[in-house]
Parts: structure tokens; C-alpha cells; sequence
């Protein structure tokens, strides 16, 4: 079945990567822990997960299965709109600013204690507390001293967030914000069991003492090998729940993910590159659109990039769409600017196509702003460059199609440097890369939730960058009510970052996939991770 879908008819939430799944059923294979039951997946989550605590585990290697063991106030359906979870219903105030969140009866942790709104209050405030150190926390700014709490400036008893009484849970907001409910089904809002988490720090690194409230239940964790699920007894919708158990697998290399779908050991997998050409047009496959992209950052703070003019030259020396043709061949969309098509803006138009094309490849004028910014800085020669890249085959592929293009445009000899997952983002979060790659998935479906993430002191920048009118503009259109307004400030802030170019836009996501025709109700949002609580093996 091959499938093209965008569903943004709301705002949508949030992140970045596809799984594989697989039906141990069909396949007769699997471990023993499997015996017995009859709906059973097994899928690739690639890497080993950064943490299942919600404010920690902010990437998408950690939110597929985090989704899935655990529930927010909201969560997104299967149309990927925000509807009841954890909260039965709610009110909004005439101003936007103030939820009133009333949680349902009987919702049960996974060991058995009851849910409550104190259990939200604690996880949220505890996600903007600087202790923490949780790169979630700018998505927070948005609760009424939230962002101050957060920059050491305020008080977490400040924080407009509080449990009325067990059931109902008070939360204002600075400003409006029309994606609240689907930033309550993000991982990063998802409650804490705040007497677990007080009495074991380290409650959510083993299955032993994880406690979750969602649709299935951690009971197997193997540690940068595979962690395994099974439904969960306690959930409140445990009825709609299909799937016995999942068990998921940490395999890097596509072409092996490849290879164990074609053998049967997994139910889908991705399409390796090498063989897009023949594999896009078989019946399994399925493409969707995706809300992110696949971009590289340049740090400011590192020679030579602290010239705007060499930037620039990079920027427009790398071709986008001969990276799609030649090198990922995907179908994805070439990137020439930030914001993702579908993402809409607030009059319901596509963000991306009123704001058009906004970085320009051009080899002869790349080299003109190269030798600019050489004279600018009085530089000989350009310093050394390297550019580091998470260690996985396509990344390296990339890299050394983005060096080849560098080369040939502007004559420039790039070093290529690997680095564990896990690692390279912590280093690159501490501003060790002089150019890296990165990637962005949506946490809602705003343009200003691209933009964001660019300001000064923000932990997803990354860059180095800093400029006081980027910074404004992205306020402004925080505070700004009138919509027409908001969506030219917001178009201005784009523009200017692609102006100043700390980043380098390449393509934009999507998510392709082989998937057997046993496997049915499993759900892709468009932020990147999936929904198993509707998907079964052998469905109708």
C-alpha cells in the first residue's frame, strides 16, 4: 500500500526518526519471554534511548517508546489530534490564558498508585527547575513563570501551575497559546510519580523500578541492546489496547534493518538508499510527510564561522536538492529555508509556501562571499574544517556528499570526524563542534516552534549564534494577538536567520517505510514518533 499523508487540519504536536516493527507471531521467532502470546511486535528503535524521564529523554530515540509507557493530559489520536487521556475534559478561560484540567477516575501508575494532578504539577515544575537541566524546558516559557523560573530569575512557587485538589489541576499562561492541548501530549509534559522519583533518582534508567500510566508497561530493558513492553493492566483504556507485547531492537544500520524485514524478522523497516530506486515502488511501501528537518549547524564561536560572509558561503555553496536526488533518495524535499511545508500559520495558509524559497544555491557567488570573508578576517587561507557527524551510515554519506560539494564549490578541503550518538549530542550542546550535523522535529505545529529554538540561551541554539533583533522578533510574536502580525514577525525571524546562516538547511523529513500487509493500526505522527495503542498484528 503506498500512502501519502499530511494531516495538519490542527495544530500539531511535536520531534524525528521511523521504526521497523515485527510480528514474532508470523515469523516464529523471538525470545521466550514471547511464548504465549499471540500479538506480539518486535520494532527498531535504532539507538539505545537517552532516558525515559519525561523532561531528559527529549529526542525521538527516546519518545517511541516513552509515547507509548506513558500518557500526558492530552494525547494525539488517531487523525494526530490532541483529545482526552489523563484528562476526561477541561475549561478555558474568555482571555485563553487559564486551563482548568479535571483528570479522570481510577487512573493508575503501572504499580498500582493512583494518578493524581500533583503528580503533573510536580513533573512540569520539575522540567523548568535549572537543577534539572532539561532541554525540554523552553517549551514550558509559555506557563506564567515558567521561563523565569527557569533563567534563575524566579521562584518555582511562581510557576502558574498548581494541583487544585487530586483530580483537577490549575495551569495560566503568560500569553495565549492556541497549541497548549497538543503541547499536553508532548513526552516532555507527561506526569512523574513524585513519590517514586524522590525516593530513586534513577527510577526511569532500569524496567525494575520504571513506573509508567500509559498504554503498555516496561518489563525488560537491556541496555544498548533492546528493551521490551507489554500491555498494561492499569491503563484506563486498556480495552483498546491490541498488542500483548512490543519489543523493540537497537539496530543503526538500515541496510540490516533492511535485510531482517526481507527475512522476516521484522514487520516493517526503512528504505535503505542504495535500493530506493526499486523498493519505492513496491506495494509495502508507505511515505508521510514529516514536521522537521535534516539541517547542519555552523558554531560562531569557533574560526572561521565567526564571519557571517564565510557562513554564507557554505550555505550557498551545499546544493539541497542534489543531496535528495544522488544521496538520500527518499523522495524527501529539499530544504531552502527552516519551517517545514504543512506546518500552517494562524490564517490556516502553509507557512512555508507563503514565506517561498529563502537560501539560494549558487557555487560562483558562494566563492565571492568565501574570498569576502577572507579579507574581512585577514585570513591567507581558511582554517581548517571539520565537520562531525553522528556515527550511522547515512550520516556519513551525507557528510562526505556535503565535503565532495564544499570542494568542488569552493575549493575547500573539509575533515570528516565521527562520534557516538549519544555523546555527540551532549558535545554539541556544549558548542565542541566547529560544524556538525542536526536535525529538528516539530514538538507542535507552529511555525514559531522552528523559530524558537534560536534565541539566545535557548538549549536547543546550539550554535553560538546570539542577535538581540532575532530575540525580539520571536517575543513579539509570542505577545503578539493580532495573527496577520504574528505571521510577518515570524517570517521576518526566519528570514534573519537564514540571513545570518549559523545553520544550513538540506531536507526536509518524511517517513518511508516498508510495512507487511499483517501489521495494521499502527500510528505516525507527523512530530516523528509512533502510537501503538491502536495497532495489532494480523488486524483487519
Amino acid at each position: 500500500m503506498r500512502k501519502k499523508g499530511w494531516f495538519f487540519s490542527v495544530c500539531l504536536l511535536s520531534i524525528m526518526l521511523l521504526v521497523g516493527c515485527t510480528a514474532n507471531e508470523q515469523t516464529g521467532k523471538g525470545s521466550s519471554s514471547n511464548q504465549g502470546k499471540e500479538n506480539v511486535l518486535t520494532l527498531n528503535n535504532e539507538n539505545e534511548p537517552t532516558s525515559f524521564d519525561p523532561p531528559i529523554g527529549f529526542n525521538n530515540v527516546s519518545w517511541q517508546g516513552l509515547n507509548n509507557l506513558m500518557e500526558g493530559l492530552t494525547r494525539l489520536n488517531e487523525k494526530h489530534e490532541p483529545s482526552a487521556a489523563m484528562a476526561e475534559k477541561w475549561e478555558i478561560s474568555e482571555n485563553g490564558k487559564t486551563y482548568t484540567f479535571h483528570l479522570r477516575d481510577g487512573i493508575q501508575w503501572s504499580n498500582g498508585d493512583p494518578v493524581k494532578a500533583s503528580d503533573f504539577e510536580y513533573a512540569w515544575k520539575r522540567m523548568l527547575d535549572p537543577k534539572t537541566g532539561s532541554s525540554a524546558a523552553f517549551l514550558a516559557y509559555m506557563i506564567e513563570g515558567g521561563e523565569a523560573f527557569n533563567s534563575g530569575k524566579g521562584k518555582k512557587e511562581d510557576v502558574k501551575v498548581s494541583a487544585v485538589n487530586d483530580k483537577t489541576l490549575k495551569v495560566t499562561l503568560a500569553y495565549p497559546q492556541k497549541s497548549f492541548l497538543n503541547m499536553t501530549a508532548n513526552p516532555a509534559f507527561f506526569p512523574v510519580n513524585e513519590k517514586v522519583a524522590e525516593k530513586d533518582p534513577n527510577w526511569a534508567k532500569d524496567a525494575e523500578t520504571f513506573v509508567g500510566n500509559g498504554p503498555f508497561k516496561l518489563t525488560e530493558w537491556k541496555h544498548d541492546e533492546s528493551f521490551t513492553m507489554e500491555k498494561s493492566e492499569t491503563y484506563w483504556d486498556k480495552k483498546t489496547v491490541k498488542l500483548d507485547q512490543v519489543k523493540w531492537l537497537m539496530i543503526s544500520d538500515r541496510n540490516t534493518d533492511y535485510q531482517m524485514y526481507q527475512s522476516g524478522d521484522l514487520d516493517t523497516a526503512f528504505v535503505p538508499a542504495e535500493q530506493s530506486e526499486d523498493l519505492l515502488k513496491s506495494k509495502d511501501v508507505q511515505i508521510e510527510d514529516q514536521a522537521g528537518l535534516f539541517f547542519y549547524r555552523l558554531n560562531v564561536n569557533m574560526e572561521p564561522f565567526q564571519n557571517k560572509n564565510i557562513r554564507k558561503a557554505f550555505q550557498m555553496a551545499i546544493n539541497p536538492q542534489d543531496m535528495v536526488d544522488y544521496v538520500t533518495k527518499n523522495e524527501e524535499k529539499p530544504a531552502h529555508a527552516f519551517v517545514s511545508p504543512g506546518i500552517l500559520d494562524s490564517k490556516g495558509e502553509d507557512f512555508r509556501e507563503a514565506g517561498g524559497d529563502l537560501v539560494k544555491h549558487d557555487a560562483s557567488e558562494a566563492a565571492k562571499l568565501l574570498e569576502k570573508g577572507l579579507k574581512e578576517e585577514s585570513y591567507s587561507k581558511l582554517p581548517p574544517v571539520t565537520l562531525t557527524y553522528s556515527t550511522k551510515p547515512e550520516n556519513k554519506k551525507k557528510a562526505e556528499a556535503i565535503q565532495q560539494q564544499l570542494k568542488d564549490a569552493l575549493g575547500v578541503d573539509v575533515k570528516l570526524a565521527n562520534m557516538e550518538a549519544n555523546v555527540f549530542a551532549e558535545d554539541q550542546k556544549a558548542l565542541k563542534f566547529q560544524f556538525s550535523q542536526s536535525s529538528f522535529l516539530a514538538d507542535y505545529a507552529d511555525p514559531i516552534n522552528f523559530l524558537e529554538s534560536f534565541q539566545t540561551g535557548n538549549a536547543m541554539n546550539r550554535t553560538g549564534w546570539s542577535n538581540d533583533t532575532y530575540d525580539q522578533l520571536i517575543k513579539k510574536a509570542r505577545q503578539e494577538a493580532d495573527e496577520q502580525k504574528r505571521n510577518r514577525i515570524l517570517h521576518d525571524a526566519e528570514a534573519l536567520l537564514i540571513e545570518e546562516a549559523p545553520i544550513i538547511p538540506i531536507h526536509f523529513y518524511n517517513q518511508v517505510h516498508l510495512q507487511k500487509e499483517g501489521v495494521k493500526g499502527i500510528v505516525r505522527h507527523p512530530v516523528g514518533y509512533i502510537d501503538l495503542k491502536w495497532a495489532q498484528v494480523n488486524g483487519e
